[in-house]
């Protein structure tokens, strides 16, 4: 399933959950303490999205956006957990 994601990167803790409305829809919010330099920040939110979902890390891959605030991943896994997932952090 793939999912759209804003970042903010320099955050005080790694959060993820809110909704960022976005010209591309609606956006899944992930804060995290790495900075933007050399991809931590990257890596760091697909460990979080991982995370949050329950899946491994293995199963999260950035489609789009590696240099972007506004990052496209696809989340592997069985669909209507990561749904019912989604729409709960999204609230």
């Amino acid at each position: 399933m793939r999912i759209l994601l804003r970042v903010k990167p320099g955050a005080s803790r790694t959060s993820v959950g809110g909704r960022y409305d976005g010209p591309a829809g609606p956006a899944l919010v992930v804060a995290v303490p790495a900075r933007a330099v050399e991809g931590q920040a990257t890596k760091a939110v697909l460990q979080a999205v991982a995370t949050a979902f329950g899946v491994r890390r293995s199963a999260v891959t950035l489609v789009r956006g590696s240099t972007s605030r506004d990052k496209l991943v696809d989340v592997e896994g069985d669909e209507s957990n990561i749904q019912s997932s989604l729409d709960r952090l999204l609230s």
